[in-house]
């Protein structure tokens, strides 16, 4: 059994009234949504000649695109890269973060582009963002499978679900 804390109780009581009850209009900042460039597709096909993972230092980088190989995640970057190209004719970046922008909660993204071309690239999502429907939202959700129940407050259900004492 799991018991939540009282604080946890708290915390999940304000984040429902600040974003779901949304009587005080606040978003979320979204640091690195493109996973430190694991969902730009640069690395669909292996690790690129001039990429920072070949430098000294970023040793952790390619942990973690090991660890995105190995769960599948890799997959799911190709299969959107296709989407991206074939409904919006755009890169998998640009849609990662239309995807981002098109979340009600969300009112900043930080980019972290290290290139002028990257942070052109970047700004490019703002057009697809405009096009993006529902039915692109939930094929994208689709895709990815990892979209979580709505929470509905403690005792919930889902992974959201407070176990607690009888």
């Amino acid at each position: 059994m799991l018991l939540y804390s009282f604080s946890s109780i708290i915390l999940f009581s304000q984040y429902l009234i600040l974003f779901y009850i949304r009587p005080y209009n606040i978003g979320t900042t979204i640091w690195s949504p493109l996973k430190s460039g694991l969902i730009t597709g640069k690395y669909n096909d292996g690790i690129p000649e001039d990429s920072r993972m070949n430098q000294k230092g970023y040793e952790w980088l390619k942990k973690r695109l090991d660890s995105f190989v190995s769960d599948g995640s890799i997959e799911k970057v190709r299969t959107l890269t296709t989407y991206a190209k074939e409904n919006f004719d755009c890169s998998v970046a640009q849609l990662a973060l239309a995807w981002c922008l098109k979340n009600k909660n969300v009112t900043t993204v930080l980019l972290g582009a290290t290139k002028v071309s990257q942070l052109e690239e970047n700004l490019g999502s703002l057009e697809i963002a405009k096009k993006i429907t529902a039915k692109n939202m939930k094929d994208i959700d689709e895709i990815l499978g990892n979209k979580p129940d709505t929470w509905s407050g403690p005792g919930g259900s889902g992974m959201r679900a407070l176990d607690t004492l009888e």
